[in-house]
């Protein structure tokens, strides 16, 4: 079975399973087409953390995808440069490429396939051509103007054939020429599959890719959000001393499932502090979808992300209290705080008696003041790919970052950089404060979930911050309610506002729900009763979680896709 956000990506992995590929194969080819046909989502730029569950193990391994920030990247050079925020977009906020590296040390140390194997799908999409979706004209589209009067290289990518309109046939002939050449160097020196994976990785990271990203950054000046253009602090030096690694997952039981999460360098143990609230909780007396179900379980998602702000941050960096953060005293205390109305405050806790600090800006739950701007759904959005194989090998993957949209094109190379250092504050002592060669607090956050101690289910959403509140409730439906995946996934959803967001400019809106126009109407009214500021969405337009995984009671594979957007797919036989 294989899900991802789009019918081609899956349409790819279910290719390679059907000849023989495992699931990490599977989801190495997907993942590299998702880069070519949702380059507005994600790129080779850009930054993948991948969930493996290695069948027989009865574990889960996480893949750290992520780049971390330049050696040069300080608070001092920052602030030297005027600024207070990371910009969102530019070659500033730029990290070393995690993508990569993560895709293919998924392949070296789980798949079996050869990098030529797996990167071939991507390599014709994007020289044949692929029907552009419509979210990827709108993205041009904004930034036309910047593409043909900042960013040339972009525009002769994106704008060669005019602006994309849906549907047409879109090509990135850079990008594949990118593919072929390292595919050529991988393959010289050697006929050994594993040697050809440690070629392309030396290709990538010490070759000609970094050559021509270390080329470009020390000489181009380019125009961001900041309204003045601004030379980048990665360099080749970053991207030579980087490769990805394996770590183990952060996981909470619930109710006779156990999750596994990243660690908190991504948002992953929000959404175990989610469940940690919710444990005792009785939803089945509150009913799916209710006032008092949708109140609550927001207010809990309100502390866990206060908690974020407070603690999370890269681990290798900074002391983030998690053992105390997801015990269970902490959360009976933290559940108290939940009353009958919707908090207007920014409250996050004391784990194991620390004291929590949130930045200086004005966001905390003192004065509620907000930062000026639109945050991710203006320079990005996130993929995500879960793939399930007749061995019991299970994989969940969440790439983003590397967004066209958001980043000049490196000359030669068909793919932009990414933007994740954003996620930084440029204020001392903070969990997740600028530290050079330090990954950022992340939102991506894939999710494998286990029976018995078995893995069988993957899953996960686009979404930045609403990402773990989207799969929260998709879980809730389904290990508490009993609804099938499906069902699950096509349950009307919502989201909190009300906490800083991850992207510059890192707006609040403190007591903003966000409800899809499929919940009762009632409910609605319920919920302004209680006091959250509620903005009704279109229908079928929050969240697009997919799964994949097996069913413990009958051992056959499961899968689904979200109709939202109307571009998910799941497959498999």
């Amino acid at each position: 079975m294989v899900s991802s956000t789009h019918w081609l990506a899956s349409a790819t992995g279910m290719a390679v399973l059907e000849r023989g590929g495992n699931a990490f194969d599977a989801a190495v080819a997907a993942g590299f087409v998702l880069q070519v046909v949702e380059p507005h989502l994600n790129g080779p730029g850009g930054e993948a953390p991948i969930l493996a569950a290695p069948a027989g193990e009865g574990r889960v391994l996480v893949v750290n995808g992520q780049g971390p920030a330049p050696a040069a990247a300080t608070i001092e050079r920052f602030a030297d440069l005027g600024l207070d925020l990371i910009p969102g977009t530019g070659l500033l906020p730029a990290c070393v490429p995690g993508a990569f590296g993560a895709w293919m040390l998924l392949l070296r140390d789980h798949g079996t396939l050869r990098p030529r194997d797996v990167l071939e799908p991507a390599i014709g999409y994007a020289q044949d051509g692929f029907p552009a979706l419509p979210r990827i004209g709108v993205a041009v589209g904004a930034v036309e103007r910047l593409f043909r009067e900042e960013w040339p290289s972009s525009a002769e990518v994106w704008l060669a054939g005019g602006l994309p309109a849906a549907g047409r046939r879109l090509r990135n002939p850079a990008l594949a020429a990118t593919w072929r050449r390292l595919l050529e160097e991988a393959e010289a020196g050697t006929t050994d599959r594993e040697g050809q994976i440690e070629a392309a990785l030396a290709a990538f990271y010490e070759g000609f890719v970094a050559e021509a990203i270390d080329r470009f950054l020390a000489t181009a000046e380019v125009m961001d959000v900041s309204g003045h253009p601004h030379r980048g602090l990665l360099d080749g030096g970053d991207l030579a001393g980087w490769r990805a690694g394996v770590e183990e997952p952060v996981s909470v039981e619930h109710h006779g499932w156990t999750v596994c999460k990243t660690g908190p360098w991504g948002q992953g143990p929000v959404l175990l502090q989610q469940l940690r609230l919710l444990d005792p909780v009785d939803l089945a007396a509150m009913g799916l979808g209710s006032a008092a179900y949708v109140h609550t379980v927001t207010e809990c998602a309100k502390l866990a992300f206060a908690d974020r702000e407070a603690w999370y941050g890269d681990p290798a960096a900074f002391d983030v209290p998690v053992a105390g953060l997801l015990d269970r005293e902490y959360a009976d205390a933290r559940r108290a705080l939940v009353g009958e109305q919707a908090s207007l405050e920014l409250r996050p806790g004391s784990p194991a008696g620390r004291a929590p600090r949130l930045p200086s800006t004005g966001l905390g739950p003192d004065t509620g003041k907000v930062l000026t701007g639109s945050g991710e759904p203006t320079f990005g959005d996130t993929c995500h790919v879960d793939v399930a194989d007749r061995h019991g090998n299970l994989v969940a993957a969440t790439p983003s970052g590397g967004w066209l949209q958001s980043s000049p094109v490196v000359p030669g190379l068909g793919f932009c950089l990414g933007t994740r250092a954003q996620m930084f504050w440029l204020e001392e002592g903070l969990a997740s404060s600028l530290r050079p060669g330090t990954r950022p607090r992340t939102t991506l956050s894939p999710s494998v979930a286990l029976r018995d101690g078995e893995p069988c289910l993957a899953f996960g959403t686009p979404g930045g911050d609403a990402q773990d509140q989207w799969t929260l409730q998709f879980f809730l439906a389904h290990a508490r309610f009993g609804l099938d995946l499906q069902e699950a996934v096509d349950t009307p959803a919502f989201q909190s506002d009300h906490f800083p967001s991850s992207f510059w400019p890192r707006r609040a809106f403190p007591g903003k729900l966000v409800v899809e126009a499929g919940h009762d109407p009632a409910v609605i009214e319920g919920l302004r009763a209680r006091g959250h500021l509620v903005e009704v969405a279109e229908p079928w337009s929050l969240g697009r979680t997919c799964a994949a995984g097996r069913d413990p009671a009958t051992g056959f594979l499961v899968a689904a896709a979200n109709p939202r957007g109307r571009q998910a797919y799941a497959v498999g036989r």
